[in-house]
This record gives structure tokens, C-alpha cells and sequence, in this order.
């Protein structure tokens, strides 16, 4: 077991590119699936960069670009098509310099003189009764229903519901998030619903007494259901359906997408197209994702690394070994900008990266830097060349 006194002397020779593809290697495995260990990574690397800068030694362009060949170097970390363990680390490393930069000389802007400003667009909650009112995630307030009774209140990014149940008829709320948004909702039975951008849920303000819990979902969200043997909780789209007990998982399934995904991370969920038999339910166990493509009846279930689908929660973007025409439409999503991609060969090569809470300047240069993709900005969108 490496020793933190070790780890950090491994992270000094990989910073200053004199680690050797061995302990690179080492330095991976120490980082690999441990968060405690990943925390300890970025805040060494940022302390150490942030000294630098303070006494004026750092060379930030030299610095990136060293780091940069070195990484292409040490078999070919950054090149398409290959996604090895310890390249979102990298990423994180390069992805933080920039950031790092941006905020203190604002060196890092478009390749032309157009500065590129994310629309911003509103939440909006729809009662039953049609009735649309906007939510300010800077503020906090009450939720109340057609009779003006208080159903619940928000605190900020956050609507939480009343935990009382209903004897009457189920009154239902839609909250829609646009892009460049995220946005959390506690349910009445104390389920949480994290809401990706994009995304529209629709929920009943209280749940009936004996009778199962159900919402419905487009887009994307990650559950955390409250248990509840009693009354199963189902998760109603489209394309598919999730029905569980107490469990916490994520599902995307926007409409512009050629699938849609269930990815398990705790306790247990049966998936089913239309109308649930015991032939068509498919049970996911923690770690495992299924997907069903639409048009068809068939749900494929794979062996996942969770973490890569569910760090939108916390603001990150993940991409491992995905096309670069799915990557932008995420960062569509993500950060409420629009692309037109020129290049239709680039459209379908593979790539890997990972964005911690990145403005999306950083992200451009970023793949500017990594990836010679060339672009340009143009009445604010981002046009692919």
C-alpha cells in the first residue's frame, strides 16, 4: 500500500515530467477508484501551481505545453480511440491549469475577439391547473397549490415537498429545467431527484395513501428513492421503465438520443418496456447499465464505472470513448450554447476527458490545445471548422 509521503513524491516527478511510464503507472493505481486519494491529487497540484504563480516562476503556457507532450509521450495517454485509467487525472491536471489561468490573467478567451456568453433561460413549475410560475434558484420561497394552501418550499436549488400523504385525488407538479441548468427536487415520501439540464419531471405534489409511488421522467435525473416496501416507486419515460423499492441510480433518456440508459448504484431495479410481465423485466444489480435503444423491445445490460455517469450531479463532465458529436451535444446541455460541427469526419472520432466545473472557454481551449479542433465563435455559437 503506497504511502501518502510516497504519493505525493510520485505527484512532484509527474508534474515536473520526470516520472518514468512505471510510476505513472503506480501513481494510477493509487488514484484508481479512490476519492479520497483523487482529492488529495487536484489540491497538491492546484497548492503547488498556486505558490508558483505567486512568486512569478511559472511559465503557464510553457508549462502546458511540456506537460501536454509529455502526457502524449507516455504511451500515447492522449490519443483517440485509446482510454486508459489514469487519463481523466491528466485531464484534471491540464483542465485545472487552464482554469487556474483564466481566473488570474485572463489569458485563456476565443480564437477570435467574440466572447462567447452562455443563454441564460428560466425554471419554470407548472401546477395542475395549468398555472406556470418562474423559480429563482437565488432566492428562497413557498410552494403552494391551486388554493393557495403551501405544499412545500424552495431553498434556492432545492424544492422539498411535505411529507403528509393525500386522501383525495393526486395533484401533479412539472418542473422543467432548461440547458445550463441543474436543479434538485425531495419528493413527498423523501425520495431526491437530481435534475439534469434539459430535463422535465412530472410528480405528484403528495403521494395516495396504498398506492404506488409514480413519475415521469424526460431527459435525465439521478434517484434517490426512499424505501418503501410497501409501495414500489416507478420511474415512467417513453422508452423505458424503472421500477424500484429503495435504491439510488441514474437515468437519461432525452428525446434527441439513440438510447436510453439506467445505470445502478445502489440496491436493486427491474427494467421493462411498455407494460411490466415476468418475461420482459430485466434486474440491474449496483454497477451494471441498461439501455434500451429506441424502436426496439430489447434492453442490454453492461459491467459500468458508475462514476462516469453520475459526476453531472456534482457539475462535472465525464466522456470516455465517446464520439466527439455526442460530446457536443452534452456540452450543448451543459452549458446552454449551440455548435454546428463542420467537420463530419471529427463528428465520429472517439475521445475521452473529464471537466471539473470548467467555464466553457476552458473546455474549448482545452480541445484546442489537446485535440487541434480548430473553431471559431460567430453570433454565440461555436462553430466546428
Amino acid at each position: 500500500m503506497m504511502t501518502l509521503k510516497k504519493a505525493e513524491r510520485l505527484i512532484v516527478k509527474f508534474i515536473t515530467n520526470q516520472a518514468n511510464l512505471e510510476e505513472i503507472q503506480a501513481l494510477t493505481e493509487w488514484l484508481d477508484g479512490n476519492m479520497d486519494n483523487q482529492m488529495v491529487f487536484k489540491d497538491f497540484v492546484k497548492t503547488n501551481y498556486a505558490i508558483d504563480y505567486a512568486m512569478n516562476t511559472f511559465d503557464s503556457k510553457a508549462t502546458k505545453k511540456d506537460l501536454l507532450q509529455k502526457i502524449r509521450e507516455e504511451n500515447n495517454v492522449f490519443l483517440r480511440r485509446r482510454f486508459q485509467s489514469y487519463l481523466k487525472y491528466a485531464a484534471v491536471l491540464v483542465v485545472g491549469l487552464s482554469a487556474f489561468y483564466f481566473y488570474q490573467n485572463n489569458s485563456i478567451l476565443s480564437q477570435n475577439d467574440e466572447v462567447l456568453i452562455p443563454k441564460e433561460e428560466l425554471i419554470t413549475l407548472q401546477s395542475d391547473n395549468g398555472e406556470v410560475q418562474v423559480i429563482n434558484p437565488a432566492i428562497s420561497t413557498s410552494i403552494t397549490n391551486k388554493f393557495g394552501q403551501i405544499v412545500g418550499k424552495q431553498d434556492k436549488s432545492k424544492i422539498m415537498y411535505s411529507d403528509e400523504e393525500s386522501d383525495g385525488v393526486l395533484a401533479y407538479n412539472t418542473i422543467k429545467i432548461p440547458y445550463g441548468k441543474r436543479f434538485q427536487v425531495a419528493l413527498s415520501d423523501g425520495t431526491i431527484v437530481h435534475l439534469n439540464s434539459g430535463t422535465t419531471l412530472k410528480y405528484p405534489v403528495r403521494f395516495l395513501k396504498n398506492q404506488n409511488r409514480q413519475v415521469f421522467l424526460t431527459g435525465e435525473a439521478f434517484f434517490e428513492v426512499a424505501k418503501d416496501k410497501a409501495h414500489p416507486f416507478t420511474v415512467n419515460t417513453r422508452e423505458m421503465n424503472v421500477e424500484v423499492l429503495g435504491t439510488k441510480f441514474n437515468m437519461s433518456t432525452y428525446p434527441e438520443d439513440l438510447t436510453s440508459d439506467v445505470v445502478l448504484v445502489e440496491g436493486s431495479v427491474g427494467l421493462y418496456k411498455d407494460q411490466k410481465t415476468t418475461n420482459n423485466l430485466v434486474k440491474l444489480t449496483p454497477g451494471l447499465k441498461g439501455s434500451n435503444t429506441k424502436g426496439q423491445q430489447n434492453i442490454f445490460t453492461e459491467k459500468v464505472n458508475t462514476d462516469i455517469y453520475t459526476a453531472w450531479v456534482t457539475g462535472s463532465l465525464v466522456f470516455k470513448n465517446m464520439p466527439f458529436d455526442a460530446i457536443i451535444k452534452k456540452l450543448e446541455r451543459h452549458y446552454n450554447v449551440t455548435f454546428i460541427n463542420k467537420n463530419k469526419t471529427l463528428g465520429k472520432e472517439v475521445f475521452s476527458a473529464r471537466f471539473d466545473n470548467e467555464p466553457i472557454a476552458v473546455v474549448l481551449k482545452f480541445l484546442n490545445d489537446s485535440y487541434a479542433i480548430n473553431y471559431k465563435i460567430k453570433d454565440n455559437t461555436i462553430i466546428i471548422q
